[in-house]
């Protein structure tokens, strides 16, 4: 099957970062024409132009996702747009709530705005679970800009828009793993916010696999969530423990585990799917397709999609990795 990237313009906002980096990566093996990577992050753009050798389809574009005119200017000449960029750490958006409203809300309507003026092709957002039921800023403001996408989608169909909602992605930039890889190397302590905190988590080919899928079958206003494996962190610090400190020479009991409280806006799960949702939502083998809340799809809109027989038991019965699964999972990272 022919890559739906292959001859294409594409952006990345946020490009700098780990799954903006990823998707250039895909981007380029899959016979884009060419791929524009927009940041803020100069150091980060610098290290990528090294790593990419001056690849001639590639442009380096710094700048700001809540500067309109430098975002009309990144999206000219585009066909897809993979919008990355956001401000995602849960206790950096309590304490910044008007940079949090500003990069993940005005900056999406941006690229929203952008995106239509230039007629794109397809907007692809990139959402997270913290936007289901949130209760903090982070988690607001990525429901707010779900909303804002699934709105232009209504409202206009020359583009269309549709979000991917994530869970953790492991060994990311920023994500868990290389924090506490960190504190083990120092010989710890290594810092848990609460002995039965849960979270969903996926792979980095896994976000791929999904934002491609979802780039491919969008009609507009979808909402893709794939269907994650749950972990508690008090075993995935437990694993990490075996596995790196060794590494660093300590034994794996000379690493101790501080408790620190949960943070302001941190759930000890997160959601996948909302109430509503679940009453509309259609699944595939991998992953959840929430439709737009303005207008009626079916099963057969979408590949090999159907009806959930019961997602709440689905959802209410997901069980955590056993820690044998999660050290196969660790020693294939490490």
């Amino acid at each position: 099957m022919v890559s739906i990237l292959r001859g294409k313009n594409v952006l990345v906002t946020g490009g700098t970062g780990s799954i903006g980096e990823a998707i250039v990566q895909k981007a380029l093996a899959d016979g884009a024409r060419t791929v524009k990577i927009f940041s803020n992050d100069e150091n980060g753009l610098y290290e990528m132009e090294v790593s990419f050798h001056e690849n001639k389809k590639l442009e380096f574009i710094i700048g700001d996702i809540r500067d309109e005119n430098t975002v009309n200017s990144a999206v000219k000449g585009t066909d897809i747009v993979f919008h990355t960029a956001a401000l995602k750490h849960v206790d950096r958006c309590e304490v910044h709530p008007m940079e949090a409203i500003a990069v993940n809300i005005i900056g999406t309507n941006n690229i929203a705005k952008a995106s239509l003026r230039e007629k794109v092709k397809k907007v692809i957002s990139i959402s997270t679970d913290k936007a289901v039921n949130p209760i903090g800023v982070m988690g607001g403001t990525k429901l707010l800009a779900e909303k804002l996408i699934s709105a232009e989608a209504f409202r206009h169909n020359s583009t269309i828009f549709s979000s991917v909602r994530f869970g953790n992605v492991l060994h990311t930039r920023g994500s868990i793993l290389p924090r506490i890889e960190r504190q083990i190397k120092k010989g710890g302590p290594i810092t848990l916010t609460d002995k039965r905190m849960k979270r969903f988590f996926m792979t980095k080919e896994d976000a791929v696999n999904l934002i491609m899928a979802a780039t491919q079958i969008a009609k507009g206003g979808e909402i893709f969530v794939l269907k994650m494996p749950v972990i508690r962190l008090i075993d995935l610090f437990e694993m990490m423990k075996q596995v790196l400190a060794p590494k660093y020479g300590f034994h794996p009991s000379q690493i101790k585990t501080k408790i620190i409280g949960i943070r302001p806006g941190e759930k000890l799960l997160e959601d996948l799917l909302n109430d509503f949702e679940m009453e509309r939502a259609l699944e595939t083998k991998d992953f959840f397709i929430i439709p737009p809340h303005f207008e009626v799809r079916r099963t057969s809109d979408y590949p090999d999609a159907k009806k959930p027989k019961d997602i709440r038991k689905y959802l209410g019965n997901i069980k955590p990795l056993e820690k044998e699964q999660i050290l196969k999972m660790l020693k294939q990272i490490y």
